[in-house]
């Protein structure tokens, strides 16, 4: 199949989730192409089978903002024509489901159908989809989708509640390569790099905006160190990062807290890591805590959004309500005071991400690929 993938090129959780998809294609043998405004950070190399085409947007005094969605939609008419692509794949709802409805009729247009998959990912429904700006668009796009799937059951259910949708939507989790993450844990993790030797290590990884609810990480990680030797390592960018620093200061832990910044060595930072903690307001999915799972290690995590189906209460990880600190301190002590149990805990986190892993989730896709382009031709 040729396969024209359209994302977010960004550290988000969805375009890292529609690039890692599209190299495992590749591998498979199927040629794709992605179509978005910059390089994906996760496309490091490119290969026979995988292309980038990158959407220029001309700037026009005549445009406060600049149409992107325009710029898109006429890239993929361009791309699909130049390399007979059989199938568009749309992660993230705004803009790229609307652009590929848009490409798909202009297309029609000229006799050439070709079916699009929409897949959900979380803000795109919740956040930014659910504006009474966006909202009759966004519930176009996905009913005018000859698929849509969502990463979760949660995020699912979501867009019944908040859309007008009439489409059948397919639940098809977030995945990671497990053996990606093994090849780091075969190597040995120097965490005296980063802590000494009677030191636990706490991870966040996010994007650092409000609803990663980033002071409740710090003031986990504040109870933590009071009872047991730690150290906490912030990972990422964004809005709340400056007043989490300010807010370590005024904790007098700044010299327990290292802020990365993004980083492309995720696992290798998760090497390290005794314990994952991501507090959020909700998650569509929790690919975060997938990760850390991946690489063995246990998540304190909240109830919300889909992160029930991914982080087992008490097997992998624990489970509170949103905001309530006490409690995720209390289990996050309670874990890295016991050896023993925290040992098993990791176990158990390993052997949770084993079912999210790409080789069990690739089919679901491709079997809808089959399956869309079958119905299109048909």
């Amino acid at each position: 199949m040729k396969i024209a993938i359209v994302c977010y090129p960004t550290f988000g959780g969805s375009g890292v989730v529609a690039t890692e998809l599209g190299l495992e294609l590749a591998k498979r043998g199927h040629e794709i192409h992605f179509i978005t405004y910059s390089q994906p950070v996760r496309l490091a190399l490119l290969s026979p089978n995988v292309h980038y085409h990158e959407v220029h947007v001309p700037e026009y005094p005549l445009f406060h903002y600049q149409p992107y969605e325009l710029a898109l939609s006429s890239k993929l008419v361009d791309m699909v024509k130049l390399y007979q692509i059989d199938l568009l794949h749309v992660h993230y709802a705004i803009p790229h489901a609307y652009a590929g409805y848009m490409a798909k009729q202009m297309l029609a247009d000229e006799g050439i159908q070709i079916p699009m998959v929409t897949t959900l990912h979380g803000t795109d429904i919740t956040l930014v989809g659910n504006h009474p700006f966006y909202k009759p668009a966004v519930s176009f796009s996905i009913n005018k989708s000859d698929v849509v799937t969502s990463v979760s059951q949660s995020l699912k259910e979501d867009t019944y509640r908040l859309f007008d949708v009439t489409s059948d939507i397919i639940v098809i989790p977030n995945f990671i390569e497990l053996s990606k993450e093994n090849s780091f844990n075969d190597n040995p993790c120097h965490r005296s790099l980063m802590a000494a030797e009677n030191e636990m290590i706490v991870t966040h990884i996010s994007n650092f905006r409000k609803v990663k609810r980033i002071a409740d990480v710090v003031q986990i990680f504040f109870e933590i160190q009071k009872e047991v030797p730690s150290k906490l390592m912030m990972v990422g960018e964004g809005p709340e990062k400056e007043q989490a620093e300010y807010l370590c200061q005024q904790l007098g832990i700044q010299h327990k807290v290292i802020f990365f910044g993004n980083s492309n060595e995720i696992d290798k930072i998760l090497c390290f890591s005794d314990l994952f903690l991501l507090p959020s307001e909700t998650e569509s999915f929790g690919l975060a805590a997938l990760e850390a799972m991946a690489c063995g290690v246990p998540v304190i995590s909240s109830n919300s959004g889909g992160l029930p189906e991914v982080n087992k209460d008490g097997f992998s990880g624990y489970l509170s309500n949103v905001g309530d600190v006490t409690k995720m301190s209390q289990d996050a002590i309670s874990l890295l005071k016991d050896n023993a149990k925290l040992k098993q805990f990791k176990i158990n986190a390993l052997e949770t991400a084993k079912s999210y892993d790409i080789q069990q989730i690739m089919p679901l896709y491709e079997n809808l690929y089959y399956q869309a382009i079958q119905s299109n031709n048909g």
